[in-house]
């Protein structure tokens, strides 16, 4: 479903694609307002169950670089759309830790367009 710099990524279990106007605006002296819009961004946000090691390294290894390309579904498209991103924060609990190995709970981040 996701691919980052054309590979597939696991399936996270909630996808949100936020869909975010930039632009300015401004009142005149009628009191109306008025709308600059330069470009609309997409914000991906994704979240993941319980990952292995290998699945939670792949997807962060994905996005190690400050940007890189992703394949996502668009909504406002109705096909696959590519665009290149950057990550914010990431957020991964881990909930247990057995024979050196931890196992993580979950895996939460954010893809947003350049």
């Amino acid at each position: 479903m996701i691919k980052i710099n054309g590979s597939p990524i696991k399936t996270p279990q909630r996808f949100f694609v936020r869909i975010r106007p930039v632009q300015g605006m401004n009142i005149n002296a009628l009191g109306e307002t008025l709308i600059d819009r330069t470009a609309v961004k997409r914000d991906l946000e994704l979240e993941y169950g319980p990952l292995t090691n290998t699945e939670i390294s792949t997807i962060l290894a994905a996005i190690t670089p400050v940007y890189f390309e992703v394949a996502y579904p668009d909504p406002v498209t109705g096909a696959s759309r590519t665009m290149i991103g950057y990550v914010g924060e990431q957020s991964t609990p881990m909930y247990s830790y057995q024979s050196n190995t931890p196992k993580w709970e979950g895996l939460s981040l954010t893809l947003s367009e350049k």
